[in-house]
Order: structure tokens, then C-alpha cells, then sequence
């Protein structure tokens, strides 16, 4: 199995110190759905692993964030592809869970799902604990431009990270290998 996890905000949907609060406030970056859809259709499997506190903040609730997830899973249809399971930490920093990145909860829950080994595994995000997250299970740490990317690799990354501009650029990496 060709699977590929990817950090929600910053990566596939613009981000927001604020948080992303609504559906109208969820905006994919250019580039990113296609690129979902594209690696789909080229065998891929497309999981997502999302830090959301601002469900424990009170910001805004579930059942927006799967309003949000749906929307996602509707754009990548309609280009023809599919994103697998969305795998989402509602916890905030300092509730002591296991799933919030940089903890690799949500990491292995989408492992465990889909029967498949972390280690080596490609995990795109635009953060520190994105990229900290990875490491804990021997995933390859993958940061992206987009979102908070440019920021993180301004305060350095760990060793052996690979760097991309944006989700499409891995989309033509990955299929074209």
C-alpha cells in the first residue's frame, strides 16, 4: 500500500493563528486538492492527521469540523479522487492526550487502520511538531512552504527533513517517481 499522511491546516487549507472557525474560513491553498486527487488516482491512499483544539477552546464544534472534512472529501471527488481517513485531536495543548502532534497518536491510529508500517512512511506538515511527530515513529518528515512552513524552516528543521514548496510539488514527486 502507497500511503501518505498529511497535517490539515497550513498543508491542505490555508491557516490561521486564529484558528479556522467555519466553513467559510476553510479555504483550500491552490494546488492542493488537485494534488490530493492526483495522488489518489495514481494509487495512493491520502490520510489526514489534524491538531484541532479550537474544538476544546470552544472556537468552534464537531460537527463543523466534519462540515470542514466533508467539503475537503467533496472537492478531491470531484476531481476524481479520495481522501482516506481524517484522523483528528480535539484536545487542547495542555489536556495531556496522546494524539496531539507532537505526540504520535494520530499517527499510528491511521497505521493501525490501514495495516501499515510508520517507518519510512511520508508525513507532510508545515510545523515543528509535525515534523517531531514523524521522528517519534521513524516516519520520513516531510515539511511543506505553505502555512507556518517557511517559519519552521527559518528556526531549523531535523536532519533529513525534506522540504517541498507546496503539496502539488510532492504530488509530482511521488507519482512521477
Amino acid at each position: 500500500m502507497k500511503l501518505l499522511i498529511l497535517d490539515r491546516d497550513g498543508v491542505i487549507n490555508q491557516d490561521s493563528d486564529a484558528y479556522i472557525k467555519s466553513l467559510d474560513e476553510w479555504i483550500p491553498i491552490p494546488g492542493s486538492i488537485d494534488a490530493i486527487a492526483q495522488l489518489s488516482k495514481a494509487g495512493w491512499t491520502v490520510a489526514v492527521a489534524t491538531n484541532q483544539s479550537g474544538i476544546a477552546r470552544g472556537y468552534y464544534d464537531l460537527a463543523t469540523l466534519e462540515a470542514m472534512h466533508e467539503r475537503l472529501r467533496m472537492l478531491v471527488a470531484e476531481q476524481g479522487g479520495e481522501v482516506g481517513l481524517i484522523v483528528c485531536c480535539p484536545h487542547g495543548p495542555d489536556e495531556g492526550c496522546d494524539c496531539r502532534k507532537p505526540k504520535p497518536g494520530m499517527l499510528r491510529t491511521i497505521a493501525a487502520h490501514y495495516q501499515a508500517d510508520l517507518a519510512g512512511l511520508w508525513f507532510v506538515g508545515d510545523s515543528k511538531g509535525d515534523l517531531e511527530a514523524a521522528l517519534t515513529v521513524d516516519a520520513q518528515p516531510i515539511l511543506v512552504k505553505t502555512g507556518k512552513g517557511e517559519k519552521t524552516l527559518s528556526k531549523g528543521i531535523p536532519e533529513g527533513t525534506l522540504i517541498f514548496d507546496d503539496l502539488a510539488a510532492i504530488a509530482r514527486e511521488l507519482i512521477h517517481k
